[in-house]
């Protein structure tokens, strides 16, 4: 087994998952990103919802189910992997830094996105400021994981 510094111990390594899988992953990534920006009235205001095939990006509550459903596959998909990364850990697999960043600013996207489902059930209060400070989060923190992951992918190469 290689390492990557001569005179440290050998570390197991993480599987990667198969293409279609990966492909798979970035497709319900995407779907999240352009039903998460639907949420908000842009492809009304600036016309995509008149492209013919898109008129459906202007309804609020079918990009707001869709986003829930693809949300819900996200989540299989980041504890599926959670789960290879603890047995690849019990193994003797040490994560990178850029692994750890990855991963925390996808726990953070997943808490804010789960506040906010929180936020819409009846009966549940969050205050004006603590609502704001949770959309600009779920909205902030995809456009900080975009670069790391790239970043991150670089450097492995």
């Amino acid at each position: 087994m290689k390492t990557s510094n001569p005179g440290t111990a050998p570390q197991a390594a993480m599987s990667t998952p198969p293409a279609w899988q990966r492909r798979l992953a970035a497709a319900v990534v995407f779907g999240l990103l352009f039903t998460g920006l639907a949420q908000m009235p842009i492809f009304k205001r600036y016309y995509l919802a008149d492209v013919p095939g898109f008129a459906w990006t202007a309804d609020f509550y079918a990009t707001h189910r869709m986003h829930y459903a693809l949300a819900a596959l996200l989540l299989f998909w980041l504890s599926y992997r959670a789960t290879f990364a603890l047995a690849a850990w019990r193994r003797g697999w040490r994560p990178r830094r850029a692994t750890v960043l990855k991963a925390a600013l996808w726990l953070g996207i997943v808490a804010t996105g789960l506040a906010r489902v929180a936020k819409n059930t009846p009966g549940f209060f969050f205050s004006p400021t603590t609502t704001m400070l949770l959309d600009w989060l779920h909205l902030a923190l995809p456009f900080v994981l975009a670069p790391v992951a790239l970043l991150a992918r670089r450097n492995r190469r």
